[in-house]
């Protein structure tokens, strides 16, 4: 607890003790009255002081003149012992509310604590320590064993571990090696590295991830929004309707200490906090909790959007697979040597950085001169035709080959296949695969085991699509699409997918951004923070694990449920409390369980989103295929 909930705590004691003093004490008539005013005054000075600078302000119907209107009425009509009661009860709701609230923010502070306060920048042959805003890209920074990576860059010297718990929820560390990227958030935990600056602090990923999740508070749910606006409405309403419950009946039937008490009585019951605290915890908790498992959401909205995903497309390269491209197999037409193939191919694709080309580079081996190539010019979605030692080398798709007339053998191998021409003339094809990434396998099943459909969009060739989609268990595959055509896909999916569901996309968030942007719920392998998938999509994951994406649909619906619960539960007791008030058969008792009870139970409901739903266990290594 903090100073201000252990202070307010000491008030309840005190208060509780005194009240009960005075209930057992022989004073009557006004001694017990004044007698009663102190423990009143203790508890609920601050509600009273709420109450009025909100009349003054104009901003008059909330819960405390709620509060303010029905115990100063129950002291008025001598009913003392129940108008302290009322405000006691209450400070404790407000304290259990303020508790959960601030348990749920320890949670978003958990994550704020990446935040770097220093870094030890080299300057004329010495370190000089300086704020992480004050670094500049270029600047060669040296973190020590134990000291969190101020800024993004790439290590120049030095071998380590790093700790990114903080930033992906996992609980092993990453090895550092001189020509790796390091990201700021992390903490070294053994050796020291030199490392270049590659962004300045603004663009850094802890500071892109920090901005992420202050600001998702302001992307507020349908639910919010919803209760807000009721809210709106709701207190004045019921406020109007008790001034009517308290002048009307007594008009035509007398008593009016009878009708101005239930009047009293139906204000208690009708205050709104139960449901205008609980929901928006409810998705800051949700939030907070995933958040800590790796999984950061722009917002409530998309927390909402995602419950209700009946169909999750995947892109295929670098989401399900690791983007980590090899070479298997070089094919060579006749007069052709598989070196020769492949340094030709390799040479055209020189300029490019593309995943494939650089497994051409690497299969190629050897120091490639540069000079050998020029005039190269990449034609999207099908390949690169280049100048290579004076004679023009087409390097792409069967595509291409179509493109440019020229008759090829097809080879009909899973992966991603490069067909090379020399002028004009087919040289041969080079087979590259991608490895599958161990949790996509059951990444696809605990989405299935929710009832999602899965659906893979690639641009792969039919073989290595259908394969992946295979080994993988995906429930339709399609394949050979152009960045247009998973759009215009796209389009087809979303007026395919079920009334009142959604549809999310997931995929890098660098070269999948037109369809990220048209999904219902865009889900971005964060590729460990990159700023095209934080900019892209609503929610981002930060260890690129795919099998977080049914972690955050569980994290989603079981924070919807709790939700639904929770508004289920507080209109429905209230409103047949209203309905017992209003007829004289509930009194102030029954008045605080309505108010203050069903906030306690709210709340302590909405702060098990806090709580993340259990991951499946970890495949066993080897388990998928080496390569689709």
């Amino acid at each position: 607890m903090n100073r201000k909930q252990k202070l307010t705590l000491a008030r309840i004691l005190t208060a509780a003790v005194l009240a009960v003093a005075v209930h057992f004490s022989p004073l009557e008539g006004w001694g017990r009255l004044a007698a009663y005013l102190v423990p009143y005054f203790l508890i609920g000075y601050d509600v009273l002081r709420q109450a009025a600078l909100g009349i003054w302000h104009r901003e008059i119907f909330d819960e405390n003149f709620l509060m303010a209107i029905a115990t100063v009425g129950a002291l008025a009509l001598g009913q003392v012992e129940e108008g302290v009661e009322v405000m006691l009860f209450y400070q404790v709701g407000e304290l259990f509310q303020s508790y959960a609230v601030g348990k749920s923010r320890r949670s978003i502070a958990a994550l704020m604590d990446i935040r770097p306060d220093a870094a030890n920048v080299e300057r004329d042959g010495g370190i000089l320590v300086l704020d992480p805003d004050e670094v500049q890209p270029g600047d060669v920074i040296v973190v020590r064993p134990g000291e969190r990576v101020p800024l993004d860059g790439t290590v120049i010297e030095g071998v380590s571990s790093l700790n990114t718990g903080a930033l992906t929820g996992e609980s092993l560390p990453r090895d550092a090696a001189p020509g790796d990227e390091v990201i700021s958030g992390c903490i070294n935990l053994s050796g020291v590295l030199r490392v270049r600056v590659t962004k300045p602090f603004e663009e850094s990923t802890v500071s892109r991830i920090l901005e992420l999740v202050e600001n998702s508070s302001l992307k507020k749910s349908r639910a919010e929004n919803f209760i807000t606006r009721f809210a709106r409405y709701y207190t004045p309403a019921v406020c109007a309707g008790a001034a009517l419950l308290a002048v009307v009946p007594p008009l035509f039937l007398g008593d009016w200490s009878v009708w101005v008490s239930r009047a009293l009585t139906f204000l208690v019951i009708s205050c709104p906090c139960a449901l205008v605290i609980s929901i928006p915890l409810s998705f800051f908790g949700g939030i907070g909790g995933a958040s800590r498992a790796g999984i950061l959401v722009k917002g409530g909205n998309y927390l909402e959007a995602l419950a209700s995903a009946k169909t999750v497309v995947f892109d295929k390269t670098g989401t399900l697979t690791k983007g980590v491209f090899s070479v298997t197999a070089v094919a060579p037409a006749s007069g052709w040597q598989p070196g020769e193939l492949l340094e030709l191919a390799a040479l055209a694709e020189s300029y490019s950085n593309h995943p494939i080309s650089r497994s051409l580079r690497e299969a190629a081996g050897g120091q490639l001169s540069l000079s050998r190539a020029a005039d190269a010019q990449e034609l999207a979605g099908n390949g690169v035709v280049a100048q290579v030692d004076g004679k023009e080398v087409a390097a792409g798709n069967a595509r291409l080959m179509e493109k440019l007339g020229i008759p090829f053998t097809e080879n009909s191998r899973p992966g991603t296949v490069v067909y090379v021409a020399v002028e004009r003339r087919f040289a041969g094809s080079i087979v590259i695969s991608d490895e599958l990434k161990p949790t996509s396998a059951s990444a696809v099943r605990g989405l299935q085991a929710q009832g999602v459909r899965t659906v893979l969009l690639t641009g792969d060739n039919d073989a290595a699509a259908h394969a992946a989609g295979e080994a993988l268990g995906i429930d339709e595959v399609h394949s050979g699409l152009l960045p247009t055509d998973k759009v215009e896909r796209m389009e087809q999916l979303l007026a395919q997918k079920p009334p009142k569901s959604t549809l999310a996309f997931a995929g890098d968030g660098i070269n999948d951004a037109p369809v990220l942007s048209r999904a219902d719920i865009g889900i971005a392998m964060g590729a460990m923070g990159s700023d095209a998938a934080i900019e892209a999509a609503d929610i981002v994951l930060m260890d690129d694990d795919p099998r977080k994406i049914s972690l955050a649909m569980r994290i989603a619906r079981k924070c919807l449920r709790i939700v639904r619960e929770n508004i289920v539960f507080a209109l429905g007791v209230k409103g047949v409390c209203l309905l017992l008030g209003a007829l004289g058969a509930a009194g102030m008792q029954a008045a605080i369980f309505a108010d203050v009870g069903v906030m306690v139970l709210a709340v302590l409901n909405a702060i098990r989103t806090l709580r993340v739903p259990r991951e499946p266990a970890r495949p066993q290594a080897g388990a998928l295929p080496e390569n689709a």
